[in-house]
C-alpha cells in the first residue's frame, strides 16, 4: 500500500469520454487495468465526475452556428465550446462499468454550474470558484497526489496544475492517461506541468 499521506485522483473515467461516447478520447478504455491497479494500492482514492446541464455554456449546441471545437471568449477566459457530454444523469455521464468505483472514498462532480466550465478536480475555470476537495485532502492529511484519467490535456493537467500550486506534491502517470491533444494541446500541457513543478512519469 501507499503511504498514509498519498491520494490518487482518477479523473472523468465517463462513458462519453470513453470509444463510442459523445467526446470519446482515442484509446481511452485501455487505462482502465492499470487505474483500477492503482486505486487499490491507495489509501485515499477520490474520483471525479463531468456533471453538466443540459444548457450548459461550454456546449456548442447553446450558442447559435458556433462549431464544436471552437473557442469563444467567457467572462472568466477563453473557453473551448464542447460537444453536448456528461449531461446530468445521463448514461454518458455515468462511470464506466469497468472502473471499480467501489475503491473510492469521495465523487467530486465538477461543471455543474451552467455559466462556467470546470476540467480542474479542485478549482473551476475562473481558478478562483473552489470544489472543495483540497479541504477533503487536508482533513485526510494528505501531502502528495498522483492523477490519472481523461483526458490528459484538459481535466487531468488542469488538475495537477492547480494541486501543484496549492503546495501538493503532485506526480501525472501518463500510461494511465488518455489526451483529446486538440491542436497540440497535449504537447502544451506537459510543458506547463512540468515547467510548474509536476513529476510527469512515463
Amino acid at each position: 500500500m501507499r503511504q498514509a499521506d498519498e491520494a490518487l485522483i482518477v479523473i472523468d473515467v465517463q462513458n462519453d469520454f470513453c470509444p463510442g461516447g459523445a467526446l470519446a478520447v482515442t484509446d481511452g478504455t485501455s487505462i482502465l487495468p492499470q487505474v483500477n491497479a492503482l486505486m487499490a494500492a491507495f489509501r485515499c482514492v477520490v474520483l471525479t465526475q463531468d456533471w453538466h446541464p443540459a444548457d450548459h455554456s461550454s456546449f456548442a449546441a447553446n450558442h447559435p452556428n458556433a462549431e464544436a471545437f471552437s473557442i469563444i471568449d467567457m467572462p472568466y477566459g477563453p473557453q473551448v465550446l464542447w460537444p453536448v457530454h456528461c449531461v446530468q444523469g445521463s448514461e454518458g455521464a455515468a462511470f464506466h462499468q469497468d472502473l471499480r468505483t467501489d475503491f473510492a472514498q469521495l465523487v467530486v462532480r465538477k461543471g455543474f454550474d451552467p455559466a462556467i466550465d470546470s476540467y480542474s478536480a479542485f478549482f473551476e475555470n475562473d481558478h478562483k470558484t473552489p470544489t472543495g476537495l483540497e479541504g477533503y485532502l487536508r482533513a485526510r492529511g494528505i501531502t502528495t497526489v498522483t492523477v490519472v484519467g481523461l483526458a490528459t490535456d484538459f481535466c487531468v493537467a488542469y488538475s495537477a496544475l492547480d494541486a501543484v500550486k496549492l503546495g501538493f506534491t503532485v506526480t501525472v502517470l501518463d500510461s494511465a492517461c488518455r489526451a483529446i491533444d486538440l491542436n497540440g494541446s497535449l504537447a502544451v500541457a506537459k510543458a506547463k506541468c512540468v515547467a510548474a513543478g509536476v513529476q510527469w512519469l512515463a
